[in-house]
């Protein structure tokens, strides 16, 4: 069978990306999560993230962690979401586009407050900290690739770790002294 050029360069040849989607999607979900993407956008930003992986699948090397090249692309993608809702404006309208839900009760509400806490906690790190806290503590990537994933040393990773910690312990002490945590 007889294919052009183009055929032929539009395929990926380092990444398989339906693979490599079905392994990390949830993932990079939680990535975009971490990185501040807003609920409404994050399933576009998840798409968006994979039309890039299928654009660079040929810069994919197999010896390179999946998730780090990952992490990358959804760190980028994710800042320039979060550029573009700063610029996004609400279209008022007299009838909310969507039917009302009674608020949560019991149960759920504390989930969804000790979710908004840990949030709060975790966005007054520094970007550099809570993208390493971030892979490490809660994705549980090997430090080596956390590194590789926010392009530092290993031994710059692991100081943002120690820092990013005693920040985290000190900010749930403050919370505990102020009620927030039980």
């Amino acid at each position: 069978m007889h294919t052009n050029g183009l055929e032929a360069e539009a395929a990926p040849r380092g990444a398989d990306v339906t693979a490599l989607f079905k392994e990390h999607h949830g993932f990079v979900f939680r990535v975009l999560l971490h990185l501040g993407v807003a609920d409404a956008d994050r399933a576009d930003a998840l798409q968006e993230v994979f039309i890039v992986v299928h654009r660079r699948a040929h810069e994919y090397r197999d010896q390179d962690k999946p998730r780090a090249w990952l992490y990358a692309i959804a760190a980028r993608v994710a800042h320039d979401y979060r550029r573009r809702a700063y610029r996004r404006r609400e279209n008022v309208t007299d009838a909310p586009p969507e039917p009302t839900q009674p608020p949560p009760q019991g149960a759920e509400l504390a989930t969804r407050e000790a979710v908004a806490l840990a949030q709060r906690l975790l966005g007054a790190l520094p970007p550099k900290q809570l993208a390493v806290f971030l892979l490490f503590e809660v994705e549980q990537m090997p430090m080596p690739e956390v590194a590789t994933a926010v392009g530092c040393p290993l031994a710059t990773a692991h100081a943002r770790l120690r820092l990013a910690r005693s920040r985290v312990l000190a900010l749930v002490s403050r919370a505990r002294l102020r009620g927030d945590v039980p």
